[in-house]
């Protein structure tokens, strides 16, 4: 009796999730992350396609506001490219707002609050100000983060 009691122990023990040292991060373990916000908001404030494409995985998927989406970082480039020289091209981005959630050591969950100025209509005029959500997996890299997965949600109110 006492065998099968240790025994469903054990087992049971087996199947509880692991915890692990992520899971209570440290100023340290987000410095990093935060960075990745840093030049993520200055590669587009630099409306540098290249620069902003770096900041994801080779095969990362990007979805914009619009449902728009984009599969590996010479994609997300491909997709910036043209915007950045039109619509984009005179934008100011701010981050602010940023809640990291470790999923693994390796992982992350970041929501960033952002706030754009300068984008253009289709029509060609000015934008009122926009505000959004960044919604992010991210993953390590050696000293680096990299966005693996990302959808952009805007709360500013458009025109139908």
């Amino acid at each position: 009796m006492i065998t099968k009691m240790l025994l469903i122990g054990s087992l049971l023990a087996g199947m509880a999730p692991a915890q692990t040292p992520s899971a209570n991060p440290s100023t340290n373990d987000e410095k990093p992350i935060r960075q990745l916000v840093a030049d993520f908001v200055a590669a587009w404030n630099k409306h540098d396609a290249h620069g902003f494409a770096e900041t994801f995985t080779g095969d990362a998927d990007f979805t914009n506001v619009r449902g728009d989406s984009a599969h590996g970082r010479k994609a997300v480039e491909d997709f910036h490219a043209p915007m950045f020289a039109t619509r984009f091209k005179n934008t100011h981005l701010t981050a602010d707002d940023i809640k990291i959630r470790f999923l693994s050591s390796d992982i992350a969950s970041v929501d960033v609050q952002w706030e754009m100025t300068g984008a253009l209509d289709s029509d060609g005029t000015t934008i009122p100000i926009r505000k959004g959500l960044l919604n992010w997996a991210v993953t390590r890299h050696g000293d680096r983060w990299l966005i693996a997965v990302m959808h952009n949600q805007e709360f500013t109110p458009r025109k139908p």
